[in-house]
């Protein structure tokens, strides 16, 4: 299987190189290789290198600046992967695409199911939506992974953040009203492939860990598991103060529900996926190790 992955330099990018290895050669262009915001630049590439199946772990990322640089943000979350749709519709080949709880309008408890409404707060959300839409009308055969809150011991997310600011400082206000899941980039690509070997059926899945947290207890979490390792922070859970999202306000909206339903996954796979707690454990665990 001749493999291309797209977005390597990536938290889910730099996982799934290694986790997808064992399925064949594997191209994986960096950013001087291959410019993705050129819709004539990937279509050469695609016809020079003929890919099985492609890998999209590219994506714009920066949720606050997509509200001012929508063009930016529209191209490589809604025209790159309706381009890479289209290209696999034609020539045969797999696509597997990864999307967010950001799709959702985030109002209510319940979990979302793979068949909710989608009503997305932000350009973010919204450019990633237009991706889902894109692929699924595209006629090629794909896998769509909707995940949330990703972090990993590589490149910046929540939790080195945590660990950083803990270093120095004694108290930190967090957000306390937006639920959801962190999940691990090396899941990510632990369950991509998996699902791959697995031929599961064609379609949308959530992709994160068991159980549900805020933005609050996952720091308090980070705080109390690093301290059992040995860490030397400046504070610990109990000085993690929670506060409302309208305390902490941001450019682009948050949804506060990114509760995904993972039925339909753990069925097609026949498994039970791990909780956050013992993902985070593994994670940072990685991370102190490359310190």
């Amino acid at each position: 299987m001749n493999i291309l992955l797209l977005g390597k330099t990536g938290q889910a990018g730099f996982e799934l190189h290694r986790t997808l290895s064992p399925l064949g050669p594997i191209t994986a262009p960096s950013r001087a290789e291959l410019d993705l915001t050129s819709e004539q630049a990937v279509a050469d590439y695609l016809e020079h290198h003929h890919p099985d199946l492609i890998v999209n772990a590219a994506a714009w990322t920066a949720v606050d600046a997509a509200e001012q640089q929508q063009t930016e943000a529209r191209r490589l979350n809604a025209g790159l992967p309706e381009q890479l749709a289209k290209y696999s519709a034609e020539q045969g080949a797999y696509l597997v695409h990864y999307s967010s709880d950001y799709v959702y309008p985030g109002n209510g408890t319940e979990p979302w199911q793979e068949t909710s409404a989608t009503g997305p707060l932000s350009v973010y959300g919204q450019t990633k939506l237009e991706g889902d839409q894109a692929i699924a009308a595209s006629g090629c055969e794909y896998l769509i992974f909707r995940t949330s809150w990703v972090y990993s011991a590589r490149g910046n997310n929540f939790m080195k953040t945590m660990l950083r600011l803990a270093q120095s400082k004694t108290e930190l206000n967090i957000v306390a009203d937006q639920i959801g899941a962190p999940t691990p980039a090396r899941l990510i690509a632990q369950i991509t492939g998996m699902a791959i070997r697995s031929n599961i059926p064609n379609g949308l899945y959530h992709l994160a860990p068991r159980g549900e947290t805020s933005w609050h207890g996952f720091a308090q979490e980070i705080f109390r598991q690093a301290i059992e390792r040995g860490e030397q922070l400046a504070m610990g859970p109990s000085n993690a103060q929670p506060i409302p999202t309208s305390d902490y306000p941001t450019p682009a909206q948050r949804p506060l529900n990114s509760r995904m339903a993972l039925t339909k996954l753990e069925t097609a796979l026949n498994l039970q996926l791990p909780d956050w707690q013992s993902q985070l454990q593994l994670t940072l665990a990685e991370y102190l190790e490359l310190k």
